[in-house]
């Protein structure tokens, strides 16, 4: 039903809605499509036109589209209250404060929808995307489903800066997180509110970190986020400064990466999937084991070498430009990103240890073996300050390879460490019980 909603007095996240009263949510789900806007009274009328004749024609679950007001100063706030009054199963949020991530938090809250969904109101995202995106949520496979812009068969059209600026972003948030995501910033996502709002309760930030917060949080705390490819046309009218975006951003890494690693993130009260288990009453099924010493050694020590020459190259390349310690600051913190990231995903198979966590400790261990390395230049340097480049070349490798050692033996015993929780072993032991039974 048409309506106006106001938060003037109440900018928080309401405490979750009863459950028992809303019926049979799990055959009959609902969804609330929340729209947040910033001086958008141009805008907003086509939107609401087009995404109110999409949802009519043919989407199978029941619906709301609700326009969240970020604290406009033009005429959006008139318009969109018109647009309540006169459209069908469209309501406004008014917010006094800026901010996507408050427009979210306090629009997601006060819903009482089984699914929520937001988009940018320049429907930038095509439509044919948005039941992929509900549907794995709508049966409970997934938790958060996300627009990808980098997914394999997703299709843009945009300008050269902004796709180098989406790439790099997204890659700084796998190197530095290990985050499995393709595409934080695609505006462009849906949750299950029953899911979505222990975790609003965590999330600190209200503007355009939001999105990326969110999903860190979503994978640290185990929840199954899907990704949908779309198709993406640029708005060249944004309201995104990107400057001061992405330190915001930067630090918005740093911030989670500390919460990840004191424990700050973990989120208790999330509704916990099972494990999985056999459907086959006669499966037969694999025990889940940890890799061997042997396998260890070979896989670390193919990463090494692989990263060893990736250093020499890079250290060769930045030799020309910088001094030895920077050159080989540098490369070592390049190649020490992706190496740490490699040994997760392939050495420690098995050893389930918290991202964040792993990361800021794979940073003690990488200034160890530069302290090594860069020692054994400076000692050369010291000993012999006229020495040739294939000579430093020499002790580098040398260096490397000793530290490599070293740094094996601290992730193994340290970075890696392999300590199974009460949770763990009630979950194996339950999984153990399933299967025979």
């Amino acid at each position: 039903m048409p309506g106006v909603i106001s938060a003037r007095q109440s900018e928080h996240v309401p405490e979750p809605r009863d459950e028992a009263e809303v019926g049979d949510r799990q055959r009959h789900p609902t969804v609330d499509v929340v729209i947040p806007v910033y001086n958008e009274e141009r805008s907003l009328p086509g939107c609401i036109r087009v995404l109110h004749d999409y949802l009519s024609n043919g989407f199978p679950f029941e619906w709301t589209i609700t326009v969240v007001d970020n604290a406009s100063t033009d005429g959006t706030e008139r318009v969109a209250n018109q647009l309540a009054e006169t459209t069908d199963n469209v309501r406004v949020l008014r917010l006094e404060r800026k901010g996507r991530g408050l427009a979210l938090r306090t629009a997601w809250g006060f819903s009482d929808a089984d699914i929520v969904v937001y988009m940018d109101v320049d429907l930038s995202t095509g439509l044919d995307a948005l039941l992929p995106l509900v549907a794995p949520l709508s049966n409970g496979h997934s938790d958060i489903a996300i627009g990808s812009r980098l997914a394999p068969g997703a299709r843009t059209v945009r300008g050269p800066k902004r796709e180098v600026i989406s790439r790099c972003y997204n890659a700084l948030i796998r190197l530095s997180h290990g985050a499995r995501f393709s595409d934080a910033q695609c505006g462009f996502k849906a949750a299950r509110a029953e899911v979505i709002r222990p975790l609003l309760q965590r999330i600190e930030d209200d503007s355009w970190f939001f999105d990326t917060e969110l999903l860190l949080l979503a994978e640290h705390n185990g929840l199954r986020v899907h990704e949908v490819p779309v198709d993406w046309v640029e708005d060249t009218d944004t309201r995104v400064h990107v400057a001061s975006t992405a330190i915001d951003d930067i630090r918005g890494l740093v911030r989670v990466a500390r919460n990840k690693a004191s424990g700050a993130a973990k989120v208790e009260d999330l509704p916990r999937r099972p494990e999985p288990a056999p459907i086959h009453p006669d499966a037969v099924v694999a025990q889940r084991r940890e890799t061997g010493l042997l396998w260890q050694v070979l896989c670390f020590g193919l990463i090494g070498a692989a990263s060893t020459v990736a250093t020499l190259l890079l250290y060769a390349g930045f030799r020309t430009w910088w001094p030895y310690w920077v050159a080989n600051f540098v490369a070592l913190t390049i190649t020490t990103l992706l190496n740490t990231e490699a040994n997760r995903r392939l050495t420690f198979i098995g050893r389930k240890r918290p991202g964040g966590r792993v990361h800021l400790q794979g940073l003690v261990v990488f200034a160890l073996y530069y302290a090594f390395t860069s020692g054994a230049l400076f000692l050369l340097d010291a000993l012999k300050p006229r020495h040739t480049a294939a000579l430093e070349l020499v002790v580098l490798l040398a260096a490397s390879l000793v530290g490599t050692a070293g740094r094996f033996v601290l992730l193994r015993i340290w970075v890696f460490r392999h300590d199974k929780s009460p949770a763990a072993v009630a979950g194996e032991k339950n999984l153990e019980e399933k299967v025979a039974a």
